[in-house]
């Protein structure tokens, strides 16, 4: 199970590391999302999420090694997935933005159940310890 954990983390990693292109300037990020930006404050905005999306996505992939670091990053790779699908569902969006909804609907559904997964291992490992340790 702890494979099949990572392997949701790399995929997820790789997924989030995509935009990190982005950070470079407003042609990527138009090629990322369709949408050109001509306010150099939300450019600054945006290439700063791209910032970002590459530090969670650095981090899962670091879970995929570090089974510590799972912890933290199953729920922040959760939640920057589920909150963009109930974001974009609340807004127009365009194309580009729709399959990017989808894709994060997928991972959210995965990350789901690597979540899952992870907590139960969790519990049955820390049960064990602490049955042995009273021994």
């Amino acid at each position: 199970m702890n494979r099949a954990i990572g392997l949701v983390l790399f995929f997820a990693g790789l997924v989030h590391l995509l935009p990190a292109i982005g950070v470079l300037g407003g042609s990527q990020l138009a090629s990322l999302y369709g949408v050109h930006v001509d306010d150099p404050a939300i450019l600054l905005l945006l290439r700063h999420r791209a910032l970002l999306f590459g530090v969670l996505g650095a981090g899962m992939i670091g879970a995929c090694f570090v089974r510590k670091m799972r912890d933290g990053m199953l729920p922040m790779a959760l939640f920057s997935t589920v909150g963009f699908v109930v974001l974009a569902n609340d807004s127009p969006v365009n194309a580009v933005l729709a399959r990017v909804m989808y894709i994060d609907l997928a991972l959210s559904v995965l990350l789901a159940a690597a979540l899952l997964a992870h907590l139960r291992s969790s519990a049955i490992s820390s049960a064990w310890i602490g049955a042995s340790s009273s021994s």
